[in-house]
């Protein structure tokens, strides 16, 4: 049996009970009220156990709740994402995995990339779908509006497209491939019922022996910031950083791409934003 931090448990409890006011949850206010929030055979009863039961886990005595229990306690006191999963991690059970990827971006992302118009920026979900990029990234990696929804995938394209693979050099290509591979691996793991990870993976296993043979290493990773070479095919080879900065909340990863300045790669970035997506022939 896991463990059961049954004081905190206790004083959780409590403290969000107090919070709930009766009108919040659709019941009538009642009268004079000794103490602030619902009352313990409130919650009780929205959340369909018996008053005593409730009783003693705010009291620190209780069982153990099941999972089932805890969804009804979380509704009962309306608890947000974070705070359901705090009381899961309280009574000692992993909280449920979330239904699906989370594919809107952030305002406040979408307005810094538009700021970035000297370097190459792109947002990607947890399982490296192009969710939004700005010009630069655009010019460097190829323009992802041309192509359809499900084609903007870094890993789809990597695997699918000859031409993709070939920006990537040897050893970072082969690097690239089995860490991406990883990657997805953690995160179909995480979102066991998002169709779209899955039809993704179906999707490689059909048309890719090379992601066939790198799937069945079954290998996990997440991905990090790392160094990359990136053969373009007008300004030439850039040996960029990539800073890959996560927003836990979505599981969505900004990703920068950088060059010391001073060096040609740098020089070759201030000409990409010059020549912007002149003679792009070749599609990320």
């Amino acid at each position: 049996m896991e463990h059961v931090d049954r004081a905190e448990l206790a004083a959780f409890l409590r403290a969000w009970r107090a919070r709930v006011q009766p009108a919040d949850v659709g019941l009538p206010a009642g009268g004079r009220r000794r103490t602030p929030g619902l009352r313990r055979q409130e919650v009780a009863q929205l959340a369909g156990m018996s008053v005593e039961y409730y009783i003693r886990l705010e009291q620190g005595r209780g069982p153990r709740p099941s999972r089932q229990m805890i969804g009804a306690i979380c509704r009962a006191l309306r608890l947000s994402e974070d705070e359901r999963a705090h009381l899961h991690h309280l009574v000692g059970e992993p909280p449920l995995p979330p239904s699906g990827l989370e594919r809107d971006v952030r305002p406040g992302i979408l307005h810094l990339l538009d700021r970035l118009d000297d370097t190459p920026a792109l947002v990607c979900s947890a399982a490296r779908d192009v969710l939004a990029w700005n010009a630069m990234a655009a010019a460097l990696l190829g323009d992802f509006s041309a192509l359809a929804p499900g084609e903007r995938n870094l890993i789809w394209r990597y695997f699918t497209d000859p031409a993709s693979r070939a920006r990537h050099e040897e050893p970072d290509a082969a690097q690239f491939a089995c860490n991406a591979v990883a990657d997805l691996r953690a995160t179909a793991a995480r979102y066991p019922a998002d169709s779209g990870v899955r039809r993704l993976i179906e999707r490689l296993h059909a048309v890719s022996p090379d992601f066939r043979e790198l799937w069945a290493r079954q290998d996990v990773r997440v991905r990090r910031s790392t160094h990359k070479r990136i053969l373009h095919p007008v300004v030439g080879a850039l040996d960029l950083d990539c800073e890959a900065l996560h927003d836990p909340h979505r599981d969505q990863w900004t990703i920068f791409y950088t060059a010391a300045p001073g060096t040609p790669s740098h020089s070759a970035l201030r000409l990409l934003r010059v020549v912007g997506g002149q003679d792009m022939t070749v599609r990320a």
